[in-house]
């Protein structure tokens, strides 16, 4: 083989090279997620837990739909109602598909969390929002197998209490299985972004 026939073979297997790549390229359908994957992990697989209706609720009870929970308590003064407004964002941003959502708020201070205080809680954000009320002895448990922290801040009085917690919200999809991570301060069109990926996944 002289000069020139060598060149055009490298030239040409040059050019098909690109041509592969670009064809694995486009053929990748691996979702990129803007929150954390957490697709296979073996941990808050599920609960059972009443809402404030009193009504013992699991994730069977939502299949066919994505579920956002969330862990917080209704006198947090910030983060908390900040995440709710972010839920009310992200159902809005998916139009039709809002009722394909259901959000869960776990509350960390059972304590004060009384059920008739999240109902209203709730209410104030969205009526379709529902409130889980561990036991105060089913608490520790649940945060240690969804990997939550939270941890009580004494106040001026007995009742002034705050409560330090992990911010952020777990995502399920349509048939139950833990998917993601939302970090708090994620753009609210960043998040309906990754939801619609899991709605199409689910066909």
């Amino acid at each position: 083989m002289n000069k020139r026939n060598a060149l055009q073979l490298i030239v040409a297997c040059a050019a098909w090279s690109g041509v592969v790549s670009q064809i694995t390229a486009c053929s990748d359908s691996t979702p990129k997620f803007t929150a954390i994957d957490l697709t296979g992990a073996d941990y808050a697989r599920d609960f059972a837990l009443k809402d404030h209706n009193g009504q013992l609720r699991t994730l069977k009870d939502f299949q066919g739909k994505i579920v956002m929970m969330f862990f917080g308590y209704t006198q947090c003064p910030d983060v908390c109602p900040t995440s709710m407004t972010e839920m009310v964002a992200i159902r809005k941003l998916l139009g039709k598909d809002a009722d394909k959502v259901q959000c869960l708020f776990v509350t960390i201070d059972p304590e004060r969390d009384k059920p008739a205080m999240l109902k209203d809680y709730m209410a104030a954000f969205d009526p379709s929002f529902l409130a889980l009320v561990p036991a105060p002895e089913q608490l520790a448990a649940l945060a240690k197998d969804y990997k939550v922290y939270y941890k009580k801040v004494e106040g001026p009085t007995p009742t002034s209490y705050t409560m330090d917690h992990t911010a952020g919200s777990y995502v399920y999809d349509t048939k139950g299985k833990l998917r993601l991570f939302t970090r708090y301060g994620t753009q609210p069109e960043l998040t309906a972004a990754d939801l619609r990926i899991l709605l199409q996944q689910a066909g």
